[in-house]
């Protein structure tokens, strides 16, 4: 466990993934630790060096000299994002750490990329259930009367901890693992943080943010369980009605740790976010450097091209880490015409690439094909047959220049569009658009055809007129 000294005070935490990549700070919130997070710092690693952080008073970091408050916790960690950190960071923080989170992005917007709150305290004010249960015995903590009647009554009555956090912490259908629970049972009642955790109850009630929402700056994404005793969603109200460029997502079946009660949403919902790359069933997996420098350099280039349109980077992102990239020679085949297995359609990155058909069979085995068109960058080709299986009826060749060819596979088209809805929406119209571009370019083709025939005909029709009325003329002897 890395430690810091920011300015005297100590601060320690949890790392994962590669140091020399933009830092993601996780922050946890009242009564927890670096373990707060942990849930989503592996999938975050793909892309990021995340930090986690014990907060001043809580898991291995001594506590502050002076009285905690919000924005001592926001200006200590802007200090350390200042010292270690070559750029803006993103921060991800839960309940007390996300009103934390708010802070550094208000005071300090320069060193804050965007942001994730799970369960964010935003009033300052939390459940009654809280207010009439845990904070009484928080507060004796204070000092050191409610550690020892803690304590003793737990000797006595074992499970009233259970009896009193659960409710009020996680869902009734929650779905977080015994050990999980075991692990933030501990660390709410981890021995001499009785101060820090009173001072910290005091500090959100002093740190009403309402009135300040709508100054935030920063994108962020507020993900709150639908069943949250803890932080009430009355703050999510809050969050809606005043700071609407918040993306605010409500989760089923989950209190106050979504990210322990329903894993797989949440990771979705913060994936598809932040751009992470992979897929839901390889969310752990390791991202090398040379492929994060090729998504980032499709990323951009999609934002060029017809698929891409109506995506912010973030989806560019996730999109470009589903596509594979082919590199041709000139004049290589790419596809064949009449095969069957068309599991992927194709854009352009770079060069040419010539589609050979036999426009006078549209729709069959070419028998005499030519070249139709050359599809320049940015344009997508092979999605018709991707989409119904059925036959390819063109050849796809690089062109003079060689051809870099991204292709998105059926099935990873169907599992991000399961994974991100929304970002799979937008994928499909883009096609369909594509599509209907291509049909009203054909059908132009076929009226424009249609008309040099008509006007063929006439011509023809008027020719042969004209040589009648010659040959009528030769024919009586009159003169000509």
């Amino acid at each position: 466990m890395p430690v810091y000294n920011i300015n005297g005070q100590e601060l320690h935490t949890v790392e994962e993934g590669n140091p020399n990549r933009q830092k993601a700070i996780l922050i946890h919130g009242w009564s927890s630790s670096s373990f707060a997070l942990s849930p989503i710092s592996a999938l975050l690693s793909q892309r990021f060096h995340c930090i986690s952080v014990d907060l001043p008073g809580y898991g291995n970091s001594p506590p502050m000299k002076d009285r905690v408050t919000i924005q001592a916790y926001a200006e200590l960690l802007a200090d350390f994002i200042e010292q270690h950190s070559d750029g803006p960071v993103v921060l991800i923080g839960h309940s007390m750490g996300g009103m934390t989170s708010i802070n550094l992005a208000l005071t300090h917007p320069i060193l804050v990329q965007r942001m994730v709150l799970i369960s964010p305290t935003i009033t300052g004010r939390l459940s009654t259930m809280i207010n009439t249960t845990i904070s009484p015995i928080t507060l004796m903590e204070r000092f050191g009367l409610g550690q020892f009647i803690i304590s003793a009554v737990e000797s006595l009555f074992v499970g009233i901890t259970d009896r009193l956090m659960r409710p009020i912490s996680f869902a009734d259908r929650s779905g977080i693992t015994q050990s999980d629970y075991a692990r933030l049972r501990a660390d709410a009642r981890r021995p001499g943080q009785g101060r820090t955790r009173a001072e910290c109850y005091y500090a959100m009630r002093d740190n009403d943010l309402s009135e300040r929402l709508g100054q935030v700056e920063t994108p962020a994404l507020v993900i709150w369980g639908a069943e949250d005793n803890t932080v009430p969603l009355r703050d999510a109200g809050v969050v809606a009605d005043l700071w609407p460029n918040a993306d605010l997502r409500l989760l089923p079946k989950a209190g106050h740790w979504p990210h322990f009660e329903a894993p797989e949403a949440t990771r979705r919902a913060v994936a598809s976010y932040l751009g992470l790359p992979l897929l839901s069933d390889k969310l752990h997996a390791a991202v090398d450097d040379a492929e994060i420098g090729r998504i980032d350099e499709a990323a951009n280039f999609l934002a060029h091209s017809g698929i891409g349109n109506g995506m912010n980077l973030a989806q560019r992102t996730r999109l470009a880490a589903q596509l594979r990239q082919y590199n041709f020679p000139p004049y290589r085949n790419i596809v064949s015409a009449n095969t069957t297995d068309a599991q992927e359609m194709y854009i352009i990155q770079g060069g040419t690439v010539e589609v050979w058909a036999d426009p006078e069979n549209p729709g069959d085995l070419p028998k005499q094909p030519r070249r139709v068109a050359s599809l320049k960058p940015g344009e997508m080709t092979g999605e018709l047959a991707m989409l119904d299986q059925g036959l390819r009826t063109a050849d796809l060749i690089s062109g003079p220049e060689g051809a870099v060819v991204l292709a998105l596979d059926r099935q990873r088209l169907l599992a991000l569009a399961e994974d991100d809805p929304e970002i799979g929406s937008i994928l499909l119209w883009n096609i369909a658009k594509a599509m209907s571009q291509r049909v009203r370019f054909i059908l132009w083709q076929l009226q424009r055809a249609n008309q040099r025939a008509r006007t063929e005909e006439k011509m023809l029709k008027e020719e042969r007129v004209r040589q009648s009325g010659q040959f009528q003329t030769t024919y009586t002897g009159q003169p000509q």
